[in-house]
């Protein structure tokens, strides 16, 4: 086998120098490296930003969006969608093992890659399957994953899509944990979807009984569903793009002050300042987002 880079830059084609991530264009010739996993893909879970504007761009036919995915794998050995820059995530069973690789897993293990697409190289042989209401496209091909990737084994008594939805965002809920306090107000923007939930919910159990967790929803149908689980304090139904509207009714939920942190869980651009007025100084703004424009925010 032959020697490669920890960290992938072995794969790269253009541009000569770059890390995979950033680059335009990978290989994705399934012919193993010693530091590398093989995997055998049997579905991929797309950037919710990357499938809404992949899902907008192709009048949301499945069949259409299989092929916009084909093509850009085709183009760029790896599934970065070049509007969004994002990827997604992945899961499989271990298909072979780099002969200078240390590792606890074993050949037709069950993972899922917790690098994004966007940097993992990517081959598509068939789309079976494109799942639109979660995100997820059923494959057969196969992907590499580098001497510095992550993955997590998929537990057995879980549902693999279940596992899949909840690795995907788990990254959101976890710096809930950290940056919410007991008292904290809390605004969540996307609280209805895959990692809103999982945000809202770990908000609520932080904040205790003297704070308050407001979600940010788009429709009468996503507050009537988080309603249900009980997530929030109050509801916002309001765009997360008119960012006034969300100040107005963001202060109103309050008792009229500004909250202490906001976490951003849409999949829509231009929601940057939507997060950044309700907030009070000194507080705090997560942008879980990958539509997100920092350039915007920082601004």
């Amino acid at each position: 086998m032959q020697k490669g880079c920890k960290y992938g830059t072995h794969r790269v084609i253009e541009p000569a120098g770059c890390l995979p991530q950033p680059a335009t264009k990978i290989s994705n010739d399934m012919t193993l490296y010693d530091n590398e996993i093989l995997i055998d893909v049997k579905a991929l879970n797309i950037d919710s930003a990357s499938f809404h504007q992949l899902s907008e761009a192709n009048g949301h036919d499945p069949e259409k969006i299989g092929e916009a995915i084909m093509a850009i794998v085709n183009d760029r050995g790896k599934m970065q969608n070049p509007v969004t820059g994002s990827g997604g995530m992945l899961i499989g069973n271990v298909a072979a093992i780099g002969d200078a690789l240390e590792s606890d897993l074993e050949v037709g293990d069950a993972i899922a890659t917790l690098v994004s697409l966007s940097l993992t190289p990517l081959r598509i042989d068939r789309i079976k399957r494109i799942h639109m209401g979660i995100d997820r496209v059923e494959i057969e091909g196969q992907a590499i994953l580098f001497e510095s990737g992550i993955c997590a084994k998929l537990p057995s008594d879980m549902d693999e899509s279940l596992a899949l939805a909840a690795l995907d965002v788990a990254g959101a809920p976890a710096q809930v944990a950290k940056l919410v306090k007991p008292g904290d107000s809390v605004l969540i923007l996307g609280a209805c979807g895959k990692s809103g939930v999982l945000c809202a919910y770990e908000a609520m159990k932080r904040v205790g009984p003297t704070g308050k967790v407001i979600g940010c929803v788009l429709n009468d149908a996503e507050k009537n569903q988080l309603e249900t689980l009980g997530l929030c304090h109050d509801i916002v139904v309001k765009s997360a793009t008119q960012a006034m509207d969300v100040y107005t009714e963001t202060l109103k939920a309050n008792h009229g002050k500004e909250c202490d942190v906001s976490i951003n869980c849409v999949n829509v651009q231009d929601t940057e300042m939507a997060s950044i007025l309700p907030v009070r100084d000194g507080g705090t703004v997560y942008f879980f987002s990958m539509a997100t424009s920092f350039t915007k925010a920082a601004l």
